[in-house]
């Protein structure tokens, strides 16, 4: 099993990046996909969420942090096992690292990866 996230990087305030997390080694349209931050002395927070829409008639459904609604989205291509988290309109308290989570929600089953450092500053 792998994630490997790519895209992370230095970013002035208000810019934005684009997050990539590669899937393998396991059914990727089966797992609900998150992406997770950890910045220096805190704890790990979840940023975004994506379910795989199979669990649900509707569809795939999102959830957000309240710090990044409206500035963040996450989307997932099941046909690429590739999950992304575009961010726009980037603010210091950003900084973090990113790290992409899988989970089969049945088994709570989790995977990680080994997280992309994200900088905003000027």
């Amino acid at each position: 099993v792998q994630l490997v996230e790519s895209g992370g990087g230095l970013v002035q305030p208000g810019g934005s990046l684009r997050l990539s997390c590669a899937a393998s080694g396991f059914t990727f349209s089966s797992y609900v996909m998150s992406w997770y931050r950890q910045a220096p002395g805190k704890e790990r927070e979840l940023v975004a969420a994506i379910t795989s829409g199979s669990e649900i008639s509707a569809g795939e459904m999102t959830n957000y942090a309240d710090s990044v609604k409206g500035r963040f989205s996450i989307s997932r291509d099941n046909a690429k096992n590739t999950v992304y988290l575009q961010m726009n309109s980037l603010k210091p308290e950003d900084t973090a690292v990113y790290y992409c989570n899988a989970r089969f929600v049945l088994t709570n089953t989790d995977y990680w990866g080994q997280g992309t450092q994200v900088t905003v500053s000027s």
